[in-house]
C-alpha cells in the first residue's frame, strides 16, 4: 500500500535541496506543476512540464528566491490525489519575505507525482480535493 505522506516528505525533502535528480525520480516523465509564486515572480503562466520542466522550475527558484523553504504539516489520501497542507518560507530582496500557509493537490500514478498545484489559499485547495476527481494523468 502506497504511503502518501512518505512520497510527500521525500518530494519536499529534495526540493528543499534542490536535488533535481531526486525530484526527477519521483515525478513522471510528463509531470505537469503548477506553482504561483514563483511563476508570477519570473512571468511565467503556463505549467512546467517533465523533467525539462522541472529543470526550469528550480532554475526560476534560484532566480527568485534567495530563499524558498516547504513544509508539509498534514497529508490527506483520496485515491490516487494527496492534499497536502504546510506552509512556505520564502525571502527575496525584491519580493520581500512571505512565511504563510499554503497546500498543494498532488496526483500520484503508480507512486509517482503526476501532477501538482498550489494554492495560496488552504481552503480553496480543501474544497478542490473534496469535490473534484483527479486530473487527468497526461499521455
Amino acid at each position: 500500500m502506497r504511503d502518501g505522506t512518505a512520497l510527500v516528505e521525500r518530494l519536499f525533502d529534495c526540493f528543499n535541496r534542490r536535488d533535481e535528480k531526486g525530484i526527477t525520480e519521483l515525478c513522471d516523465e510528463e509531470m505537469e506543476f503548477f506553482p504561483i509564486a514563483t511563476a508570477e515572480a519570473v512571468g511565467r503562466d503556463a505549467p512546467y512540464t517533465g523533467p525539462a520542466g522541472l529543470h526550469d522550475y528550480l532554475d526560476d527558484v534560484a532566480r527568485a528566491w534567495e530563499e524558498l523553504t516547504i513544509t508539509p504539516s498534514e497529508v490527506k489520501e483520496r485515491g490516487p490525489r494527496l492534499l497536502v497542507r504546510g506552509r512556505v518560507y520564502a525571502r527575496s530582496r525584491d519580493l520581500g519575505i512571505r512565511d504563510m500557509p499554503i497546500a498543494w493537490i498532488w496526483d500520484l500514478r503508480d507512486d509517482r507525482f503526476v501532477r501538482g498545484e498550489v494554492f495560496p489559499d488552504p481552503e480553496q485547495a480543501e474544497s478542490r480535493f473534496a469535490t473534484a476527481p483527479p486530473q487527468a494523468a497526461p499521455g
